[in-house]
């Protein structure tokens, strides 16, 4: 066996099949599993630890995989070698990664792979104790709704041409269905007519859709039609049908047994807020603090520069009462009934109470996670971060982000040659596909800086209100939105899918990729509708695709497999962008055996392994594989 195939057969990742807690808390016993193929030619291998800063080299034993309590186990013992280590965890994150020694020389293994350099400790895996997640998120796909463009339920809760101003501008009423304009002329204050009546009214499509939880961009009182711009945290917009919608919406929704997130702008307000207002209004007011003011009453500090929304200042510790700290605090009572919502989306996380000197991010990310998780502690606290996110995702802040860098950007720039960071840069040619290793490196990457309970809660999308569509961004090519959609529904993390994504909906840049939701089934794309229906219940039924582990296969060419396992499942998912000349993917780096027969589930297909690969039979030039294996 050659080096490189050994050692790319180096398995663990941190799920409950590698790491075995005695009980979830500290000064416990764990027990930590490697897998290697059988003909590797390892001599020994040590546990890396660093208890109290100090490392540790633990020697790991070799372990007949018929003697461990699983059949998983078991069936590999023809094709695999386990290695095991027992170890007391006395802190509440643990880190490690392995010394192995083989005849061959000495490598490091961590969770961004095999090294003959000693890797810093920050690829290391990574363990939380203690640890209180909501059960609940894994389980889930979302739904997006941007409310104002989804359904119209209330007509008489409509915004009506002139009804007010919105930033010196008369709002303008749109027909449903019309093309919403650019930010440069009316895109902000025009209004479609669509509130909480109407999702509640639609929830049919989400249980036919398979769909048990939904995400809603804001919905508190605020001039705008897309409400970060908040002027009342503490009452839905009536346009949006007010507090009583959101109670109906609750309880319809609880009945279908979906879960409810709302989204909070935490990082600014509107200028229209009466925190605002009274401070610009009476410097010496005690909400005056909660802003930046450079001079009074006009010159301040706003995100981005905008001068309609205020930054808040998160030096007061008023605010953070009000926020999030005291028992009545913003953060806290819409967790309660009747709305009694499941989770927050945090606005602009990454910018939150940043501001010159005065970096309170992280602080103030652990202060709400410990008001959040004290009122209600299977609430999901999820963060928008179009960067590096993974800092706030160490078990001590957010329990996700939405997972850009991690997930939807690579996979864009792989399948559609998008790249968020060139459309940005004019001139720039944006049309170079990412390199199917690169794609693979870069999903890997950000795994393996986080922690494996916060990677399989990590918030996974195609594309959201602030992105171009998943299908506008393929040019209307419906085979690589399928595509898109395979590997969204089976990826590690938490799905979610963006309304009209499912039918076919297109549009461009923002507030293009906002277009009204068509209800006349007629205009859907049947074939990616029934295709988004079938994995969502594949999703929902596939132990392995919910919790399972993560192994990369492949990645070479136009092809990219990777395998989801758990102790009764076994997935393989084979995308391929274009036409290549792979007809048979190896999996025995996935400790697989020849003899096992797998059934793909998108076509009913069976196939057996063979000398360490699987067929793939006839497939098309862009094609889609999800293979679970038969017992």
């Amino acid at each position: 066996m050659t080096s490189t195939n050994w050692i790319n057969s180096l398995h663990h990742d941190s799920s409950p099949l590698y790491v075995k807690l005695e009980h979830d808390e500290l000064n416990t016993k764990v027990s930590i599993l490697l897998r290697a193929d059988i003909k590797a030619p390892i001599e020994k291998i040590f546990l890396r630890t660093c208890p109290d800063g100090e490392q540790s080299l633990s020697p790991m034993q070799r372990v007949n995989p018929n003697s461990l309590s699983s059949e998983f186990y078991k069936k590999s013992s023809s094709v695999c070698q386990w290695w095991e280590a027992q170890i007391l965890i006395t802190m509440r994150r643990f880190n490690y990664r392995f010394f192995i020694h083989s005849t061959e020389g000495s490598w490091w293994f961590s969770a961004l792979g095999a090294h003959q350099h000693t890797p810093t400790d920050s690829t290391d895996f990574k363990l939380l104790v203690d640890f209180k997640s909501p059960k609940w998120v894994n389980d889930s796909v979302f739904y997006q709704i941007f409310p104002d463009r989804f359904a119209d339920g209330d007509k008489k809760s409509n915004v009506k041409s002139g009804e007010y101003l919105c930033y010196n501008q008369p709002v303008i009423a749109r027909s449903w269905g019309e093309l919403p304009k650019s930010h440069n002329q009316t895109g902000g204050v025009e209004f479609f007519g669509g509130d909480l009546v109407g999702v509640t009214k639609h929830l049919d499509h989400l249980v036919d859709l398979g769909i048990n939880a939904i995400y809603l961009n804001p919905i508190f009182t605020a001039p705008s039609n897309h409400k970060y711009d908040t002027a009342d945290y503490l009452n839905v917009d009536p346009h949006f049908g007010g507090n009583l919608a959101l109670t109906n919406l609750r309880n319809e929704l609880s009945k279908q047994e979906i879960r409810l997130m709302l989204d909070i702008v935490l990082n600014h307000c509107g200028s229209t807020h009466p925190w605002f207002t009274d401070a610009q209004a009476n410097p010496s007011i005690e909400t005056a603090e909660f802003f930046t003011f450079t001079k009074h009453p006009n010159k301040y500090a706003s995100w981005l520069g905008i001068s309609t929304l205020p930054k808040l200042n998160y030096r007061s510790e008023e605010l953070r009462k009000r926020i999030y700290a005291s028992p009545d605090a913003i953060l806290r009572y819409w967790l309660r009934p009747p709305f009694s919502i499941d989770g927050w989306r945090i606005d602009v996380a990454n910018m939150m109470a940043r501001q010159g000197e005065a970096q309170l991010g992280h602080k103030i990310g652990r202060g709400i996670r410990r008001a959040v998780k004290a009122e209600f502690p299977e609430t999901y606290l999820l963060g928008e971060h179009f960067h590096d996110g993974t800092p706030h995702l160490q078990g001590e802040e957010l329990d996700a982000s939405m997972n850009y860098r991690g997930f939807a950007f690579p996979l864009l720039n792989w399948l559609a040659g998008y790249d968020i960071d060139k459309a940005f840069i004019k001139d720039l040619n944006n049309h170079n596909l990412l390199p199917t290793k690169a794609f693979a490196l870069q999903l890997q990457t950000f795994l393996a800086a986080i922690p494996w309970q916060i990677a399989k809660q990590q918030f996974n999308q195609l594309g959201s209100h602030d992105t171009p569509r998943i299908l506008t961004l393929v040019d209307g090519n419906i085979e690589k939105a399928k595509l898109a959609a395979t590997i969204l529904l089976t990826y590690p993390g938490v799905p979610c899918v963006y309304y009209g994504d499912e039918i076919g909906l297109l549009g461009a840049k923002d507030p293009d990729n906002r277009r009204c939701m068509i209800w006349d089934k007629k205009q859907w794309n049947q074939k990616l509708y029934k295709h988004y229906r079938n994995l969502i219940n594949i999703r929902r039924s596939s132990t392995a695709l919910c919790w399972g582990g993560f192994q990369i296969l492949f990645a070479e060419n136009e092809t990219f497999a990777f395998l989801r396992e758990e102790e009764q499942e076994r997935i393989i998912v084979v995308i391929r962008r274009a036409k290549d000349k792979l007809n048979a993917l190896p999996v025995r780096t996935g400790g697989i055996a020849d003899g096992t027969t797998w059934e793909d589930l998108l076509t009913g297909q069976e196939k057996t392994v063979h000398h360490g690969h699987l067929p793939l039979g006839r497939r098309q030039a862009i094609s889609m594989q999800v293979w679970r294996e038969k017992n």
